[in-house]
Protein backbone atom coordinates (compact mmCIF):
# COMPACT_ATOMS: atom_id res chain seq x y z
CA UNK A 1 0.00 0.00 0.00
CA UNK A 2 1.52 3.13 -1.11
CA UNK A 3 1.95 6.03 1.74
CA UNK A 4 -0.96 8.18 -0.28
CA UNK A 5 -3.07 5.37 0.15
CA UNK A 6 -1.99 5.48 3.94
CA UNK A 7 -2.13 9.11 4.11
CA UNK A 8 -5.83 9.41 2.59
CA UNK A 9 -7.07 6.30 5.42
CA UNK A 10 -5.98 8.14 7.83
CA UNK A 11 -7.10 11.87 6.90
CA UNK A 12 -10.69 10.26 6.39
CA UNK A 13 -10.72 8.63 9.98
CA UNK A 14 -9.34 11.76 11.08
CA UNK A 15 -12.47 13.65 9.48
CA UNK A 16 -14.63 10.94 10.66
CA UNK A 17 -13.93 10.75 14.14
CA UNK A 18 -14.48 14.55 14.39
CA UNK A 19 -18.28 13.48 12.84
CA UNK A 20 -17.61 13.93 9.15
CA UNK A 21 -19.82 11.28 8.16
CA UNK A 22 -19.37 11.96 4.52
CA UNK A 23 -15.45 10.89 4.84
CA UNK A 24 -16.24 7.91 7.58
CA UNK A 25 -18.55 5.87 4.72
CA UNK A 26 -15.84 6.85 2.04
CA UNK A 27 -13.50 5.42 4.76
CA UNK A 28 -15.73 2.39 5.21
CA UNK A 29 -16.04 1.84 1.15
CA UNK A 30 -12.27 1.93 0.73
CA UNK A 31 -11.73 -0.11 3.41
CA UNK A 32 -14.37 -2.61 2.68
CA UNK A 33 -12.47 -2.71 -1.04
CA UNK A 34 -9.01 -3.45 0.77
CA UNK A 35 -10.58 -6.36 3.28
CA UNK A 36 -12.23 -7.90 0.13
CA UNK A 37 -9.26 -8.27 -1.55
CA UNK A 38 -7.37 -9.82 1.76
CA UNK A 39 -9.86 -11.95 2.61
CA UNK A 40 -10.61 -13.50 -0.75
CA UNK A 41 -6.65 -14.17 -0.96
CA UNK A 42 -6.73 -15.70 2.25
CA UNK A 43 -9.92 -17.94 2.15
CA UNK A 44 -9.48 -18.59 -1.38
CA UNK A 45 -5.72 -20.63 -0.33
CA UNK A 46 -8.23 -22.23 2.62
CA UNK A 47 -10.81 -23.61 0.19
CA UNK A 48 -13.36 -21.30 2.21
CA UNK A 49 -15.99 -18.62 -0.36
CA UNK A 50 -17.03 -16.24 2.20
CA UNK A 51 -15.09 -13.21 1.86
CA UNK A 52 -18.05 -10.67 2.29
CA UNK A 53 -18.93 -12.25 5.90
CA UNK A 54 -15.25 -11.44 6.72
CA UNK A 55 -15.59 -7.60 5.08
CA UNK A 56 -19.17 -7.58 7.29
CA UNK A 57 -17.90 -8.48 10.30
CA UNK A 58 -14.31 -6.82 9.72
CA UNK A 59 -16.62 -3.27 9.00
CA UNK A 60 -18.63 -3.93 12.03
CA UNK A 61 -15.54 -4.29 14.02
CA UNK A 62 -13.84 -1.30 12.60
CA UNK A 63 -16.58 0.55 13.63
CA UNK A 64 -17.33 -0.52 17.34
CA UNK A 65 -13.35 -0.06 17.88
CA UNK A 66 -12.72 2.96 16.08
CA UNK A 67 -12.10 4.93 19.18
CA UNK A 68 -9.21 2.91 19.65
CA UNK A 69 -7.24 4.08 16.76
CA UNK A 70 -4.76 6.84 18.01
CA UNK A 71 -4.82 9.56 15.22
CA UNK A 72 -0.69 9.45 15.05
CA UNK A 73 -0.53 5.93 13.89
CA UNK A 74 -0.78 4.39 11.02
CA UNK A 75 -4.47 3.34 10.07
CA UNK A 76 -3.22 0.45 7.73
CA UNK A 77 -1.54 -1.97 10.34
CA UNK A 78 -4.84 -1.50 12.76
CA UNK A 79 -6.75 -2.29 9.90
CA UNK A 80 -4.74 -5.10 8.79
CA UNK A 81 -4.83 -6.69 12.05
CA UNK A 82 -9.24 -6.44 12.17
CA UNK A 83 -9.52 -7.93 8.75
CA UNK A 84 -6.82 -10.75 9.96
CA UNK A 85 -8.42 -11.67 13.23
CA UNK A 86 -11.71 -12.09 11.70
CA UNK A 87 -10.30 -14.11 9.13
CA UNK A 88 -8.37 -16.32 12.03
CA UNK A 89 -12.58 -16.16 13.26
CA UNK A 90 -14.16 -17.87 10.21
CA UNK A 91 -11.12 -20.72 10.12
CA UNK A 92 -11.74 -21.25 13.63
CA UNK A 93 -15.53 -21.50 13.18
CA UNK A 94 -15.17 -23.97 10.38
CA UNK A 95 -13.00 -26.30 12.30
CA UNK A 96 -9.75 -25.58 10.45
CA UNK A 97 -6.44 -25.78 11.82
CA UNK A 98 -5.02 -21.84 11.19
CA UNK A 99 -1.23 -21.41 10.49
CA UNK A 100 -0.51 -17.78 9.31
CA UNK A 101 3.28 -17.08 8.06
CA UNK A 102 4.62 -13.80 9.80
CA UNK A 103 6.46 -12.72 7.05
CA UNK A 104 3.47 -11.72 5.41
CA UNK A 105 2.70 -9.44 8.25
CA UNK A 106 6.04 -8.50 9.24
CA UNK A 107 5.20 -5.53 7.90
CA UNK A 108 2.24 -4.67 10.05
CA UNK A 109 4.68 -5.83 13.09
CA UNK A 110 7.45 -3.52 11.92
CA UNK A 111 4.83 -0.81 11.81
CA UNK A 112 3.68 -1.22 15.31
CA UNK A 113 6.21 0.74 18.24
CA UNK A 114 6.13 -0.10 22.00
CA UNK A 115 5.31 2.70 24.31
CA UNK A 116 8.53 3.69 26.42
CA UNK A 117 7.95 6.13 29.34
CA UNK A 118 10.99 8.70 29.60
CA UNK A 119 12.29 9.48 33.23
CA UNK A 120 10.21 13.25 31.70
CA UNK A 121 6.47 11.39 31.37
CA UNK A 122 6.80 10.08 34.81
CA UNK A 123 7.93 12.61 36.26
CA UNK A 124 5.05 14.62 34.82
CA UNK A 125 2.60 11.53 35.13
CA UNK A 126 3.65 12.18 39.22
CA UNK A 127 4.25 16.05 39.05
CA UNK A 128 0.01 16.41 39.33
CA UNK A 129 -0.51 14.32 42.41
CA UNK A 130 -0.74 15.34 45.66
CA UNK A 131 2.20 14.67 47.76
CA UNK A 132 1.09 11.79 49.77
CA UNK A 133 -0.49 9.88 46.62
CA UNK A 134 3.36 10.63 44.82
CA UNK A 135 5.44 8.81 47.47
CA UNK A 136 3.19 5.88 47.66
CA UNK A 137 2.61 5.60 43.71
CA UNK A 138 6.71 6.17 42.89
CA UNK A 139 7.55 3.89 45.47
CA UNK A 140 5.51 0.96 44.13
CA UNK A 141 5.16 1.68 40.31
CA UNK A 142 8.77 3.18 39.68
CA UNK A 143 11.03 2.09 42.38
CA UNK A 144 9.25 -1.60 42.57
CA UNK A 145 8.26 -1.70 46.45
CA UNK A 146 5.91 -3.83 47.70
CA UNK A 147 2.50 -2.09 49.41
CA UNK A 148 4.18 -3.28 52.91
CA UNK A 149 7.60 -2.03 52.37
CA UNK A 150 5.83 1.73 51.21
CA UNK A 151 3.77 1.84 54.11
CA UNK A 152 7.10 0.78 56.86
CA UNK A 153 9.22 3.31 54.88
CA UNK A 154 5.82 6.29 54.83
CA UNK A 155 5.03 5.25 58.25
CA UNK A 156 1.38 4.45 56.88
CA UNK A 157 -0.99 1.57 57.38
CA UNK A 158 -1.46 -0.85 54.26
CA UNK A 159 -4.72 0.02 53.48
CA UNK A 160 -4.05 3.81 53.67
CA UNK A 161 -0.94 3.07 50.88
CA UNK A 162 -3.39 0.83 48.43
CA UNK A 163 -6.24 3.58 49.12
CA UNK A 164 -3.18 6.71 47.81
CA UNK A 165 -1.78 4.44 45.16
CA UNK A 166 -5.40 3.98 43.80
CA UNK A 167 -6.18 7.05 43.96
CA UNK A 168 -2.80 8.02 42.50
CA UNK A 169 -3.25 5.88 39.49
CA UNK A 170 -6.97 6.82 38.73
CA UNK A 171 -5.82 10.45 38.66
CA UNK A 172 -2.83 9.78 36.26
CA UNK A 173 -5.58 7.60 34.36
CA UNK A 174 -7.90 10.16 33.88
CA UNK A 175 -5.06 13.49 33.38
CA UNK A 176 -3.48 11.55 30.30
CA UNK A 177 -6.73 10.18 28.73
CA UNK A 178 -7.06 6.79 29.24
CA UNK A 179 -10.06 5.03 31.58
CA UNK A 180 -9.56 3.44 34.97
CA UNK A 181 -9.10 -0.91 34.83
Amino acid sequence: MSTDHETRLAGLLRAALDGDEACYADFLRSVAQLVRIMARRKLAAAGSAEPEDVVQETLLAIHLKRHTWRPGSPVMPWIHAMARYKIIDVHRRRGRRVEIDIEEFANVLEAESHETVSARDVGKALAGLAEGQRSVVAAISVEGRSISETARKLGMKETAVRVALHRGLAAIAARFGRPET
